[in-house]
């Protein structure tokens, strides 16, 4: 039987796939994704679904990969997916379906313990404090029972941790065949199964990080493989020039600097002179961050003349300087190189360091943007504008000889643009002949949600404009005793917002306000969840960045979503100047190819954190009247859902009142919200 019948066959009513979930009711455009997938996976080539929130875009894609009996490989933005489609949705399919499929887990080294590492951290004199020693002290007790390594694994560490640097490899860093521990190593171990899987479960950074470097063991993988799924596709051009171009850090030099005194001082004491060694390249690093001068926090255009801000002469000078003291770190190595193989790697880490600092003395690549992040330390970057040279030759023709291989190549997320070929995605991914799907919501937007723009504001940049967002999210709060999330566009109005909201209810305590960096992502979600459900105070939570998606906060716990203004991309900085310039050199619009595009679908993404599921209610304010009063406005909006439009501030409270109504009665009847 060909895989679409066999694919039908599994989602049809009654069928095996209903003992995957309880209750389990494949609805017409899931199917519909399942089959399209099933056909591009029997026939070859790319195939780009846009599927709304709601469709169970994971069930479509994971079924007919699974029914296919493919080499799989399947990636995802965030770890958090990634493991709960190994832990959970792989298991429990395969399990309904009766097939016998062996499944395994990548991450990145950053991940997973080196045992190495932890070894050299416990005789390490220089421990943060005594809160490091401790935490190293759980990973040693943790180490002796766990058998993936994967840190995730280990409860109460904190992402932040210090210690985890310490305790885990980088390619830097690692020592590869040479470590004493290689048999044992984590990493190594966590190749080696997902080279004998079936499906293999990875993240977009460990995919392009082998495109780039070839190092993160799917170099052996992915010629293996078959069929490549890439869900929450619409992170993958962003990740992926992350990788494809050159990075030199201060840290890393730090680093250098940390790892060399401390293999040094523990190997060959004695022998060279390593506090030395050591503070030459901090010195090196010091020098070449205050280049750029003290106390800022930005990111700085580079151009033919150098990074602006910067003297054309010291820049060069700098960079020179940081060459030389990591040569003069390769010399100290090579005398010691035969006493342990954590001389050689730190030899090549001094070189390779070198190396890129000569990278950035010369000329731009052509195709790619260069800009410095300062920060707490320096970064230096250079990146191609897109990934759609790296798509087209490195995966569409991947068997090599300008020949499209019969692979199936899958891509797939809830928001990828605002046209129908999805130009927004397909275009900087390289992606412009594949086949496009656009599966709507089964969400009926009109009953669930509605969209309230206010009048009269100040205008999105005049000081008062986060004072009134901060006033219409306090309305919407109280009335709703929490239930309120206010996702802002820049770090400055996350700020002012929070710090207004804070003033606020500070005295009255009716509201706990949680504003994102007070504690990890994590930890804000679980607090403002516990608010809904009584466990104390209803929370507001303020947010910017990674927390317009990704965020899954279901039923009666989020009931408004306050959006501080339209999220165009930042016209200020480099990359997005560079895309803007390319265009113009085309003859295209850069503001309606693509500032609108880019706008349109960073919008879509803070919305849909408002409805999760069919009981979901709720409201969403834009704070910003250009989404009503200028023509690309009914652009934007046409990429919004269709929920019903709110047209008055009566009308915005008595919607939050029926909100408050009904998480009331759904107290004593939950069939209200049903």
């Amino acid at each position: 039987m060909r895989l679409p019948d066999l694919t039908r066959e599994a989602f049809a009513p009654g069928a095996a796939l209903s003992r995957a979930a309880e209750h389990f009711r494949p609805r017409e455009g899931q199917t519909e994704m399942a089959l399209a997938v099933a056909r591009t996976i029997e026939q070859g080539g790319a195939l780009v679904v846009e599927a709304g929130t709601g469709v169970g875009k994971t069930f479509s894609y994971l079924v007919p990969a699974l029914l296919s009996g493919e080499r799989v490989l399947l990636s995802t933005a965030t770890k958090t997916l990634q493991d709960q489609l190994y832990g959970r949705d792989l298991p429990r399919l395969a399990q309904a379906l009766g097939l016998p499929v062996k499944t395994a887990l990548l991450k990145g080294r950053a991940s997973y313990l080196c045992l190495h590492r932890m070894e050299l951290a416990r005789r390490d004199l220089t421990l943060p404090d005594r809160t490091s020693v401790r935490a190293l002290a759980k990973v040693e007790e943790w180490s002796q029972v766990t058998r993936t390594g994967d840190l995730a694994e280990l409860p109460g560490l904190d992402e932040r941790s210090p210690i985890i640097p310490l305790v885990t490899s980088t390619r830097d860093n690692c020592l590869g065949a040479q470590c004493p521990r290689f048999r044992a190593c984590h990493v190594n171990t966590a190749r080696r199964e997902a080279l004998g899987a079936d499906i293999v479960v990875v993240n977009h950074h460990l995919f392009f990080a082998d495109l780039a470097v070839r190092e993160s063991g799917m170099a052996e993988l992915l010629p293996t493989v078959r069929v490549g799924i890439f869900d929450e596709a619409h992170q993958l051009n962003e990740t992926g020039v992350q990788f494809l171009g050159a990075q030199l850090t201060t840290g890393q030099v730090l680093d250098l600097a940390r790892d060399l005194l401390a293999a040094g001082l523990q190997l060959a004491r004695g022998l060279v002179d390593w506090q030395q060694l050591a503070a030459i390249l901090e010195r090196a690093a010091r020098d070449l961050r205050l280049v750029v001068g003290r106390g800022m926090a930005t990111r700085l255009r580079w151009t033919a003349a150098g990074p602006e801000a910067v003297s054309p002469d010291a820049w060069p000078q700098s960079l020179e300087a940081l060459q030389a003291a990591c040569g003069q770190a390769q010399d100290g190595l090579a005398t010691v190189s035969e006493i342990a193989p954590d001389f050689v790697r730190l030899h090549e880490r001094a070189e390779a360091l070198a190396q890129r600092a000569a990278r950035f003395v010369q000329p731009c690549e052509p195709g790619s943007v260069r800009w410095i992040d300062v920060g707490q330390q320096l970064r230096l970057v250079e990146s191609p504008l897109d990934i759609a040279q790296a798509v087209h030759t490195r995966l569409l023709k991947q068997d090599g000889e300008g020949e499209a291989s019969h692979r199936a190549w899958i891509f797939t997320s809830a928001t990828l643009g605002d046209d129908e070929r999805l130009s927004w995605f397909t275009e900087p991914c390289g992606l412009g002949a594949a086949e496009i799907l656009r599966v709507g919501s089964p969400f009926d937007y009109a009953r669930q949600a509605a969209l309230y723009v206010p009048q009269g504001l100040p205008r999105p940049g005049e000081p008062a404009h986060s004072a009134a967002v901060a006033a219409i999210a306090a309305e919407g709060a109280s009335r709703l005793g929490g239930r309120t999330m206010v996702l802002t566009t820049t770090l400055r109005a996350l700020r002012a917002i929070g710090e207004a909201l804070q003033q606020r209810f500070g005295e009255s305590g009716e509201v706990e306000v949680l504003v994102q960096g007070q504690w990890p992502k994590r930890r804000l979600i679980e607090r403002f969840r516990e608010g809904a459900q009584g466990g104390g105070p209803g929370c507001v939570l303020v947010a910017s960045a990674s927390f317009w998606e990704g965020v899954d906060i279901p039923g009666d716990a989020l009931q408004l979503v306050v959006i501080d203004k339209l999220p165009f991309p930042p016209p200020g900085d480099p990359l997005v100047e560079a895309r803007a310039q390319r265009l113009q050199a085309q003859g295209r619009s850069p503001f309606n190819d693509y500032y609108v595009p880019e706008a349109a679908v960073a919008l879509k993404q803070g919305a849909g954190r408002l409805i999760r599921q069919e009981t979901d209610r709720g409201v969403l304010v834009v704070c910003d009247s250009r989404l009503a009063s200028m023509g690309y406005g009914r652009r934007l909006l046409q990429a919004l859902p269709p929920m019903r439009r709110l047209t008055s501030a009566e009308g915005f409270e008595e919607a939050l009142d029926e909100l408050a109504g009904l998480t009331r009665a759904s107290t004593t009847d939950p069939g209200l919200l049903g």
